[in-house]
């Protein structure tokens, strides 16, 4: 009898455990789903004030592609996250969303354009903050980063969206679902703005020289590899060949504003070699690219000048302060005038 009564109770133990765990499984997906953190799924909580949840932009930023606040978006890395949409929309008559993410590959970027003009059929200006990632050759030229990226929240076919209820159940998307109910009752603050921006480097009253310096020495030019016996108009870098395709599924009204952005000196190669080769073959493709599509402009802040050249200018190689990211802005609207400055070249302008 003793053994009998035990095992009954075990049973009714596991029972009960089972029916525990199934009902919290239940509560936290109903939760998830509600809160849809990532902004992607078809129904969830209407009255939810949703915004970008920090952490991986890959998962965050395919919602601002297809929000109807903007009608203009910026495409890049990190090297363009400081250049703040307030700033860009009266210089260009336009809504932006800055779209940048760490380190994003040019496939990444192309793949993010790619859901944004699917909700801005006619955008009014696309951007492209060029850097390494657009220079690439075989083989370094990766899909993906470490990060990963979650194709599933970038497809917008049938059913796609509605997919996406099952990625819902993770620790990930529970985390961030966690996130997004904080910011949305005050306990914990909005990192990414509704436009995308976020300040990344420490405040400018915190700049220090001296320790910016430390990032700064011992850098050598970016190179990639490449067959140097060849000449660099035989080299391979599809990601310009990229870069093309993405400007042609763009509507011919819409201005494409592409720029090379002002990496410090350190990390731009200026004497003869494979580096200066690579860098001059890359821009010259890209200058090529925009000549060839209606209503593009390409312009080259990489290269020495008074921004580069200024060490106090920058945080570390790759990023400069804020009062650089606004110059840069004011810099790009008087490009597009046909005014000169010792800022940037002008490599093509629109036609």
């Amino acid at each position: 009898m003793p053994s009998s009564t035990s095992s009954s109770d075990w049973l009714r133990f596991l029972r009960t455990l089972l029916a525990t765990a199934l009902a919290s499984g239940a509560v936290l997906w109903l939760f998830i789903m509600g809160v849809n953190p990532y902004g992607d799924l078809p129904v969830s909580w209407p009255f939810f004030d949703r915004g970008p949840v920090d952490g991986n932009a890959r998962y965050s930023f395919p919602m601002l592609a297809r929000s109807g606040a903007f009608d203009s978006a910026l495409f890049g890395t990190s090297s363009s996250r400081l250049i703040r949409p307030a700033a860009l929309n009266p210089a260009f008559g336009a809504r932006f969303a800055n779209l940048s993410m760490n380190s994003a590959t040019s496939t990444e970027q192309v793949r993010l354009l790619e859901v944004f003009l699917a909700h801005h059929p006619a955008p009014r200006v696309v951007a492209f903050g060029l850097d390494v990632q657009w220079c690439l050759t075989p083989p370094l030229d990766e899909k993906v980063t470490f990060r990963g990226f979650p194709d599933w929240l970038y497809d917008d076919s049938w059913p796609g969206r509605w997919r996406d209820y099952l990625h819902m159940f993770d620790m990930y998307s529970a985390e961030k679902a966690g996130q997004a109910f904080g910011q949305w009752t005050g306990l914990r603050p909005r990192v990414y703005g509704r436009d995308g921006y976020t300040r990344f480097v420490p405040p400018d009253e915190q700049y220090d020289p001296a320790r910016a310096a430390t990032h700064l020495d011992g850098v050598e030019p970016w190179d990639v590899p490449k067959d140097i016996s060849r000449p660099p108009e035989s080299w391979e870098m599809p990601t310009v060949d990229r870069l093309h395709a993405a400007l042609q599924a763009i509507p011919p009204a819409t201005l494409k504003l592409l720029f090379f952005v002002p990496y410090n000196h350190h990390f731009i190669a200026t004497a003869p070699g494979p580096a200066l080769a690579v860098q001059t073959e890359c821009k010259r493709r890209v200058a090529a690219v925009a000549a060839a599509t209606p209503n593009t402009a390409a312009i080259d802040f990489m290269f020495p000048s008074p921004i580069t050249l200024n060490d106090d200018n920058y945080w570390d190689v790759h990023h400069y302060r804020v009062g650089i990211a606004e110059r840069i802005v004011a810099d790009l609207a008087q490009a597009l005038r046909g005014a000169t400055s010792e800022d940037y070249r002008t490599l093509a302008l629109p036609r």
